[in-house]
Parts: C-alpha cells; structure tokens; sequence
C-alpha cells in the first residue's frame, strides 16, 4: 500500500491530470483517500500562519547524523516505479526521469558511489527489494505502521501537506479561524482533510464533492470560499492553465500526522542499516548544502509549504 495524493502536475505549464479515481490524500500502499474514521482530538489553532519557508526542512540542524562507515558500500541499486510523475516516470526514450530519480543521483553523487536506477511496476518494487533485487526504493512510499512491517525507512525526506486555497482577493498570507466561520470550505467527502475541518473548524461549513477537481472548479466558480486538500495537488493547479490564474494558498500549511501521515521515506530492506545510515547522512548533507531545496524549487515552482 502506499500513502500519495492525487496530482494535477505541472510542467512548463502543461498540465498531466491524473485519473479521477485516484485519491487526494496519501494512504498506505495503493492510492486512495483516507477515510473519515474516528480521529484524536486535536484544539483549533490560534492562527492559520504562513509556512516559515518554501520548502520541506524536516532535518534538525541539531541532529546532525555521523558520517556512516561506507568502506562496504559500493553501490547502490535504487529502484522506482513506472508512471508517478512528477516525482518518477518514463521519458520518451523510456529513461527514468522525475523529483525521485533526481534525488537519488544527488544521493550517489553525495556518497561518491556508483548508482543504478531500475523502474518497475509499484507493485512489485517491496518484494524485489525482499529479494535483494536492489538495495533501496525510491517511489514516495508513505511511512505508518502498515508499511513499517514490509521494510526500514530513511528519515522522511518530505511531507503531504493539508492546505486552504482561495480566490487572490480573499488568499491572505495569514489565515485566523475566525475568519471562517460561516464560510463554504469545498473539501473531498470522506477524506482525512474533510475529517480535520470538522473536528477544528467547527464554525464552517463544509462542502463535500465527489473529486479534488470538483472542488477546485467549485472554487473557480466562486461556489465556495475556500478548499481545503492536498496541499501538493494544489500548488500544480494554481500554477497550471486550469485554474486560469483564479487563486492562491490562505493560511497553513498543517502537517498532523493523525490525519495527513508522517511523511514519505526511502525504503530499504528490514535490517539493512549499512544503506539506510548512508542514505540518512546522504539526505542530510543534502539539505545542510541547499542542494535538496534546489532539486525542489525546481520541481515545484509554487510551493505547497
């Protein structure tokens, strides 16, 4: 199973729209939304306040990881899935392209190894690494409990976030829940972000449609004040042709894991510490050098954080 949201990607501004039956939010293994099920308590915040940056930081500069004993690594064989852009995809010669393929070259280059890239089908990829077909995988794999029973995990290299978006008039930098008492808030029906607007913004009024695209059009329309999903999913259609330059992000981003998952991780195979050590200090490097914050600006030019 794997936890990933549902993506209008954005390149150059043509717009790749995934198939509706994809969920918004990220799940364990297989792509669905996250159901409505009973959720923790959690107080409504204060404020809704801007991100302090534009990109994922989820490394503690005071956790600096120690440079792992490499002398019985000399290779790392990544593999990833087929057709999940933009993060990994087949370009027309039938290569391996996307933010994860990037990340892993970045990975190899910061190791001073060799490094190999295999594409399979996502179904396949945690059996081949079972049977050592490859020594990581790199196909924004959620991480939660179901997943931690397959495989080790790296640290998370990057998170889903829930945010609100709204017409430019009414997107403003901060978002106080006061300000949306009262207002219509389009939101996916029986998904973890429809469950956290009603348990911290009660005063709301919920709209549930059927797809993340119904919401967004709804939005555009002018139907509802706000929509509230997949913080990524967002940032492509505000910057791709459908939302016709309408709107922007209010507020956010939030980031509980109760509802919206712990982020996404390189998988390695149970026990494997010799990779997940070197792709942990690798990862950090990464950060530390701005190289990472690089690779992601470049990926996505509007930041969902």
């Amino acid at each position: 199973m794997r936890v990933l949201p549902i993506f209008v990607a954005h390149y150059h501004k043509k717009v790749w729209k995934w198939p509706a039956a994809i969920a918004v939010a990220a799940i364990a293994w297989g792509v669905a939304s996250i159901p409505a099920v009973a959720q923790p308590h959690l107080p409504p915040p204060r404020e809704l306040a801007p991100a302090p940056s534009p990109y994922p930081g989820f490394w503690d500069p005071k956790r600096r990881p120690e440079r792992p004993d490499l002398s019985r690594l000399s290779q790392i064989r990544f593999m990833t899935e087929t057709d999940y852009p933009p993060f990994n995809y087949a370009n027309q010669d039938g290569h391996p392209v996307g933010f994860n393929v990037d990340l892993a070259r970045l990975i190899c280059d910061e190791l001073k190894i060799t490094c190999t890239i295999q594409m399979r089908r996502f179904d396949t990829l945690v059996p081949a690494l079972n049977e050592n077909r490859g020594e990581a995988v790199i196909a924004s794999i959620a991480v939660n409990a179901a997943t931690r029973k397959a495989v080790d995990f790296t640290d998370p290299y990057y998170r889903v976030p829930a945010r609100f978006a709204a017409l430019k008039a009414a997107a403003t930098p901060v978002l106080k829940p006061e300000q949306l008492e009262g207002k219509k808030i389009g939101v996916v029906g029986g998904s973890a972000h429809e469950a956290y607007l009603k348990a911290l913004f009660t005063e709301a009024q919920p709209v549930a449609y059927l797809t993340a695209d119904a919401t967004r059009d709804a939005l555009r329309r002018g139907e509802v004040d706000y929509v509230f999903g997949d913080g990524i999913a967002l940032s492509f259609w505000i910057n791709g042709t459908d939302s016709g330059g309408c709107c922007a992000f209010a507020g956010g981003p939030f980031f509980e894991s109760q509802y919206f998952g712990e982020g996404v991780g390189i998988a390695v195979k149970k026990g494997n510490e010799t990779v997940r050590q070197a792709l942990n200090w690798a990862l950090f490097r990464l950060w530390e050098k701005g190289r990472f914050t690089d690779l992601w600006l470049r990926y996505f030019p509007v930041s969902p954080f």
